[in-house]
C-alpha cells in the first residue's frame, strides 16, 4: 500500500470529529503530503553510496483563508505529515540528520487554494554518522528520481549545511537564464536570453514524475486527452490544458482549462519559462528544462 493511501487512511479516523469542517478548505491535507514527497525528492543529496540526506525541517505556507481553517489544528495535522515524510523516507531509503518537523504559516500573496513549501536540513546535536562510516559526500552526484538539482532556497527560509556535517562540493554556475531556487520557492526575475554561442542550439524538454519528454516542436501541448503531444493522465487536468511555446524566452500558454495553471508558484493564464521553472497542471508538477548544445 502506498505511503499517500496509509496516510489518508490515518486521517479517516479524524475526520468524524473537528477535522470535518478543515477539509472544506480548498487545499487537502493530501495535496500537502504529495507536496512534502516531491520537496524530498527534488532536495535530496547524496552523500555516500548508502546514505541519502533530505530536509527535516519543511514550512508550508498558506493562504490566509487556508490558514485560518488549518491552524486550529496544526499540531495534529502535523505530527501526521511528519509521520507521513518518515514513512516515505523509509520507502525511498532516505535518511535525516535530524527530527522532522512540519509546520503551517500563513501567506498573504497566496490565493484560496495556492501553497507553497519551503524546507532545510537541520541536524541534531546527537545525529551520528551511519554503520558506514563518516559521510563524505559524492561530488557531481545528482539527485535520484529525476529529481532537480539542489539550489539556493527561498528568502526568509535560506538552506544551509548542518552544524557539524562536512562541506558539500561547489555547485557547478547556472546556466545561461537559470532561475535560483527550486520546489515551491518565490519567482525570479527573468535573466536576460543571449544567442547560443557559435550557433548552438538551444534543446528544449520537460520533465514530468522523472519522464523525460523532448520538445522538437515549436509547440507542445499538455492535457489528458489522447490527442495531446503530451498525455497527462490526471483527472485535474483538461483534455487540452495548456500549451508551451520555444522561443527567446519560452513561454506557456492556458488553453482555457478548468483548473488553471501555477508557475513557480504564481496561478497564471500566461508566463515566461526558464531553465527549472515548475508548472502544476492539475496535481501533477510539470519542470521545464532548456539548455545549449
Amino acid at each position: 500500500m502506498g505511503v499517500l493511501k496509509k496516510f489518508e487512511q490515518r486521517l479517516e479516523g479524524l475526520v468524524n470529529g473537528t477535522f470535518a469542517k478543515v477539509f472544506k478548505s480548498e487545499v487537502q491535507p493530501v495535496e500537502i503530503a504529495g507536496a512534502l514527497q516531491r520537496e524530498c525528492d527534488n532536495n535530496a543529496t547524496i552523500w555516500n553510496r548508502d546514505r541519502t540526506v533530505v530536509p527535516n525541517d519543511f514550512i508550508v505556507e498558506l493562504s490566509t483563508p487556508d490558514f485560518e481553517r488549518l491552524s486550529p489544528y496544526s499540531g495534529q495535522l502535523g505530527d501526521e505529515l511528519a509521520g507521513m515524510v518518515r514513512d516515505y523516507a523509509k520507502q525511498q531509503r532516505y535518511t535525516f540528520l535530524g527530527p522532522i518537523k512540519v509546520n503551517l504559516e500563513k501567506a498573504d500573496d497566496l490565493d484560496t487554494g495556492l501553497y507553497r513549501v519551503r524546507s532545510r536540513t537541520l541536524a541534531s546535536s546527537t545525529s551520528q554518522p551511519g554503520p558506514s562510516g563518516p559521510i563524505t559526500p559524492m561530488p557531481g552526484a545528482p539527485a535520484p528520481g529525476g529529481a532537480a538539482p539542489a539550489g539556493p532556497r527561498p528568502t526568509g527560509y535560506p538552506s544551509q549545511p548542518p552544524a557539524g556535517a562536512p562541506p558539500m562540493p561547489a555547485a557547478p554556475p547556472p546556466a545561461s537564464g537559470a532561475r535560483p531556487g527550486g520546489g515551491y520557492g518565490y519567482p525570479q526575475p527573468a535573466a536576460p536570453q543571449r544567442p547560443a554561442a557559435g550557433g548552438a542550439r538551444t534543446r528544449h524538454w520537460i520533465e514530468i514524475n522523472g519522464t523525460r519528454h523532448q520538445i522538437s516542436r515549436p509547440t507542445l501541448v499538455l492535457g489528458r486527452s489522447t490527442e495531446a503531444d503530451v498525455r497527462i493522465d490526471d483527472p485535474g487536468v483538461s483534455r487540452r490544458h495548456c500549451e508551451i511555446r520555444t522561443g527567446t524566452p519560452s513561454t506557456i500558454q492556458d488553453l482555457g482549462s478548468t483548473n488553471g495553471i501555477v508557475v513557480d508558484g504564481q496561478h497564471t493564464t500566461r508566463a515566461t519559462l526558464r531553465d527549472g521553472s515548475r508548472i502544476v497542471v492539475g496535481s501533477t508538477t510539470v519542470i521545464y528544462r532548456q539548455a545549449e548544445g
